[in-house]
């Protein structure tokens, strides 16, 4: 476990970006696991939640340009779905590199909003169908909950419908 986060456990970035939205309330509902939560698998086992409760953060690149995907951590991202969506040629996952630079968080821990660039947000609709959903606060040991409807406000993201559908 990191030891330069504060109490609340969030990334220092991400809560100055929560400080800055007025959010201040989202670091007191924040909770710190002694093990990972970087998958959507290993957080609704530290929170005892169901995985679609979990708001996965995945970066793309769509025609190289990232793009953040937001999606219920019990289904999976249909890129087909994502470069229609974003009329784009080709889409496929950004390296842990281009995810860095483009959010200042490593995979794992991504927040949904706070991170160093803006980038082009997407919601997959399911996500919605929650009252309340768990993000990663920026390090892959903290989440926080939040109402879906203000996640796609504080992220600025297109909701669509981009996960798999079932065979």
């Amino acid at each position: 476990m990191t030891t330069d986060t504060p109490d609340h456990g969030a990334h220092p970035r991400f809560a100055e970006a929560l400080r800055a939205l007025g959010l201040e309330d989202v670091l007191a509902r924040a909770r710190r696991f002694p093990e990972a939560t970087r998958t959507a698998a290993e957080a609704a086992a530290a929170i005892g939640c169901e995985p679609s409760r979990i708001c996965k953060s995945l970066v793309f690149a769509a025609d190289g340009v990232p793009v953040l995907v937001l999606m219920d951590g019990a289904s999976r991202v249909d890129v087909e779905r994502v470069r229609a969506e974003l009329g784009a040629g080709k889409v496929g996952r950004a390296d842990a590199r281009v995810v860095r630079e483009t959010t200042g968080y490593a995979i794992g821990g991504v927040p949904p909003f706070g991170h160093r660039t803006r980038t082009r947000v997407l919601t997959d609709r399911a996500l919605l169908e929650h009252d309340l959903v768990w993000a990663a606060a920026g390090t892959p040991y903290t989440v926080f909950p939040v109402a879906p409807e203000d996640l796609v406000v504080h992220a600025g993201a297109t909701v669509a419908d981009v996960r798999e559908r079932p065979a």
